[in-house]
């Protein structure tokens, strides 16, 4: 694709916590199932998605966390923004973060999440979505910002 048509996107990720651990699901290992324009298949991630027009940061981080986990989220604030690249696609990706939610947590779209589950900061699981490692890296260094 020619580089003057192509777009910069823009989507959150939640950092959730519940006991001192964070919530992360395994993506779909099936490029055309992990539905993820930075190819992201059979990485663990943490729930998110793409903002829809004239959507708030916070509205997307509900809409998204509900939709793949079952999970409301009752409190959150954004923690960080950062600029995730490759070569098919840029996205901006606003970092969200909430230990307040409700309900009971459950894999809702198992074609592109087959399993999600908590982890110790200090035990992460391995391969993590590259955009969840920056998520992770701000918070653990209580930075909204880090260039790279």
């Amino acid at each position: 694709m020619d580089i003057e048509k192509k777009k910069v996107g823009a989507g959150c990720g939640v950092l959730i916590v519940r006991d001192g651990k964070i919530l992360l699901g395994r993506r779909h290992f099936d490029p055309a199932k992990a539905d993820s324009e930075l190819h992201g298949e059979g990485t663990w991630t943490m729930p998110g998605g793409k903002l829809e027009f004239g959507e708030s940061f916070e509205d997307c981080a509900k809409r998204e966390v509900a939709e793949e986990t079952g999970l409301q989220l009752n409190n959150l604030k954004v923690i960080c923004i950062n600029n995730d690249k490759n070569k098919s696609a840029h996205f901006v990706t606003i970092g969200l973060f909430s230990d307040d939610f409700s309900g009971e947590l459950k894999v809702m779209e198992p074609d592109e999440i087959v399993e999600w589950q908590w982890f110790s900061l200090d035990n992460l699981p391995s391969p993590l979505f590259p955009p969840s490692v920056k998520i992770i890296e701000n918070y653990n260094r209580n930075l909204f910002y880090i260039s790279l």
